[in-house]
């Protein structure tokens, strides 16, 4: 807006060198600049869809019968933050390096922060475009959040997913009990990335699922070994062994009868009941 007075004779609006209206004739070639009002006591051009390259000094420049007067405004022109680039989702081995790449723009030049949405709940990560992560751990994968903020407006938010891969790990494989002619079950429990692959040995001898009344379920991180009738041969010592692309490791399992807990109970009773009588002789020596 340019307000004027009744002496003035002849306005103009200017943008930096560039005449755009002198009186109500357009000099611009820009059809988006407009003049909206030329009275006797204003003088106001509008620019729609204002762009960041409109951005700078504007002059009206104001013509009486004594001298020319100019008055300068100058126009800011604010940007809501976008990110324009980030990486991709991204996979890759347990300790390895990683750097995240997250690159926004607007007006004021926004603030860029990464944060790792953990179970654990959002953590605090770094204050960068750049996020680096040397020897990155199991712990460290899920999905990173990049927030653009400046204050114009809603940050601009985008995830990147960071898949960590690692060995198996056997997390849970209990010896289990069961009595002849019924049920039994092992279960071995294994973490690993990508899942991992199970197999189930007795002895050196490796099992297949439909054999001898045995079945093999295997499903995400668990592997099930079901003996539908147990008899005495089943009992004994068995291996899970839990395998995928970057390693293997097994565990051992064992299937015992009743008979075998109460006669392990009886003979840690009779061991410790020996070392007593033991004990008691030496003293009267």
């Amino acid at each position: 807006r340019c307000t004027v007075d009744d002496r003035v004779t002849r306005v103009a609006w200017l943008n930096r060198s560039t005449i755009l209206y002198a009186g109500n004739d357009k000099w611009s070639i820009d059809n988006r600049v407009v003049i909206v009002s030329h009275t006797k006591t204003q003088y106001s051009i509008k620019i729609h869809n204002v762009d960041v390259y409109d951005e700078g000094p504007y002059t009206c420049s104001v013509q009486t019968d004594n001298h020319p007067k100019t008055s300068r405004v100058h126009l800011i022109v604010q940007v809501p933050p976008q990110i324009v680039n980030i990486s991709s989702d991204i996979t890759v081995n347990e300790g390895s390096s990683v750097t995240l790449m997250c690159l926004a723009f607007g007006r004021p030049e926004p603030t860029v922060t990464w944060r790792h949405l953990s179970g654990k709940g959002q953590g605090f990560v770094s204050e960068d475009e750049y996020l680096e992560i040397t020897g990155i751990t199991r712990e460290q994968s899920g999905e990173y959040e990049c927030s653009a903020v400046n204050d114009v407006a809603m940050p601009d938010v985008r995830k990147v997913k960071v898949t960590v891969n690692y060995p198996p790990y056997i997390s849970n494989a209990k010896n289990t009990g069961a009595s002849v002619g019924q049920k039994g079950i092992l279960q071995c429990e294994a973490s690993a990335v990508p899942v991992a692959e199970f197999q189930w040995f007795k002895e050196d001898t490796r099992l297949a699922n439909g054999l001898e009344g045995v079945r093999i379920e295997s499903k995400g991180r668990l592997s099930t070994l079901t003996f539908f009738n147990v008899s005495e041969k089943d009992y004994g010592n068995y291996t899970c062994v839990a395998t995928n692309k970057l390693g293997n490791t097994n565990a051992s399992i064992i299937l015992y009868g009743p008979g075998a807990v109460h006669d392990g109970g009886n003979a840690a009773s009779r061991a410790a009941a020996g070392l007593c009588l033991w004990a008691a002789l030496l003293a009267r020596l």
